[in-house]
């Protein structure tokens, strides 16, 4: 008797193939399965209407790829062109996008209700350094036991850290009481 779930040797084997379609790739040569296709040249000028295996063939005469780029034209729009100095353009475009891109930090400084000028000075100067940098800050106090009685404290302690940074930010929320916690966040001013 045999155990549920073995193979032997007389059992068929079922093999599942699954085909994914990665969306930034296109489909080239003989992946293009559409009766008909509008065909771009390699020189950007219209060749017109036709089947896939003569858009095919003129760029194998070509010695270039039939890439799909609009399928979901009717009919779907072919061109004739190479497509590893396709792919190679565009990666490279893409990384250079990338180092151009700025990425916005949310930096965070703690202040208390009892913090004296000098200090109040130094977080200032922190501060600023990070607003030039181009990120956010977040500025916080932390109430313990009964200073949470006199939450208006801190958002004088908050206003008048805003004062110290001389107009080189600008307050993107308002000092505001949360819990036990009083917020605010600056961004750089233009």
């Amino acid at each position: 008797m045999r155990k549920k779930g073995c193979l032997c040797k007389s059992d068929p084997l079922i093999f599942v193939v699954r085909y994914t379609t990665i969306k930034d790739q296109h489909q080239i040569n003989e992946e293009i399965r559409d009766k008909e296709v509008r065909v771009i040249s390699a020189e950007g000028e219209q060749l017109g209407i036709m089947s896939a295996a003569e858009a095919l063939r003129i760029a194998e005469e070509a010695d270039l790829d039939l890439v799909k780029i609009s399928p979901n034209a009717v009919p779907p729009v072919c061109k004739i062109m190479n497509y590893g100095k396709f792919k190679f353009e565009q990666a490279k475009r893409e990384k250079e996008n990338r180092k151009n891109q700025k990425v916005v930090e949310l930096k965070e400084i703690y202040l208390s209700m009892t913090i004296d000028i000098g200090d109040l000075n130094v977080k200032a100067k922190k501060t600023l350094e990070m607003l030039g940098d181009g990120n956010k800050v977040k500025v916080s106090i932390r109430m313990r036991g009964r200073q949470q009685a006199h939450a208006s404290m801190g958002v004088d302690v908050m206003r008048r850290f805003f004062d110290m940074l001389g107009g080189k930010a600008v307050m993107d929320k308002e000092p505001k009481t949360e819990g036990r916690n009083i917020l605010m966040i600056l961004s750089p001013a233009k």
